[in-house]
This record gives structure tokens, sequence and C-alpha cells, in this order.
């Protein structure tokens, strides 16, 4: 299968027939993560705020899993109980990202597993490969004065 399923051990289980995340090549799908505590599997917080906090712990948890990190984070799409949480929400979302920020889309839902008030799932991309490479061809080589990355010396 080239399909693989990503079943992070500090992040809640997932609550039916679905993985956390599956990753196809450099491709990482991440499920809905709402605000449950990986540990207790209770709802955090009552507020926007609280909720939104969990949610990205949650999501850095699976991201984590795999060595990746919120900047692989490529597109979101929220989900929110009552569009009037939106500014509180994007103040808590984004204090967790840096520019450039994902893509992203957000819509107002009439409800959300087990209630609570925001569902966030994201498209990640694996870039981890890619970004060593860069790394390497940067320092260049042990026998080279640095810097070079066209490995001449046969390295």
């Amino acid at each position: 299968m080239f399909i693989k399923a990503i079943n992070p051990k500090n992040a809640p289980e997932a609550l039916g027939p679905y993985s956390p995340a599956v990753k196809l090549g450099d491709f990482v799908y991440l499920s809905g993560q709402i605000p449950l505590d990986p540990k207790t599997g209770e709802i955090v917080g009552d507020t926007i705020q609280e909720q939104t906090h969990q949610v990205m712990k949650n999501i850095n948890a699976v991201l984590s899993e795999m060595g990746l990190g919120f900047h692989h984070i490529v597109k979101t799409t929220i989900f929110v109980k009552d569009l009037g949480d939106f500014d509180e929400l994007n103040k808590v979302y984004a204090s967790y990202l840096t520019q450039p920020y994902p893509a992203r889309s957000c819509v107002e839902v009439a409800r959300l597993p087990k209630d609570v008030r925001v569902e966030i799932e994201c498209m990640v991309i694996d870039t981890l490969a890619y970004e060593a490479q860069m790394v390497e061809q940067e320092e260049g080589c042990s026998n080279c004065s640095g810097g070079c990355g066209c490995h001449g010396c046969g390295e």
C-alpha cells in the first residue's frame, strides 16, 4: 500500500474509523483535530481561545511524530461553531504560525464532534529530505573549502 497511516503517541486517538494523518509520498493529510486532551480524552476549555490552543497543540503532536513543524503546513481548513469567534480564533491561530502563512478556509458549521467550538484539518508537505539536501549544498563537504555544493571532490 502506498498510503501510510500516522498514529502519534502524543495526540488524541481517532474517534472513529479514520487515521489521525495519512502520508503519501511527500504529502501528508491531517484529519480534523478537535480540542481533546490526548491523555484523558476530555474536551479542553470552554472558550474559542482555550479550544484553539488545544487544537494547535494536537496538530503539533501529529506533525512532531513525523519530525515536521507548523512551517510544513500548506493549507488548513477551519470549522467553527460561530463565525463571531473569528477574531479571537485568528489571534491564537496566528501565534503558532510564521509567514508565509498557510492557505486557509474557515467555515461556520451547525455542529462539530462533541459539540466543540473549533476543528482544524491540514494539508502538509514533508520537505525534510529537500531541506537536508539544501543544508548539505550550503555547507559543502569535508574535502572542499565549504559552501561549494558541487561535490566535485568525489564525495
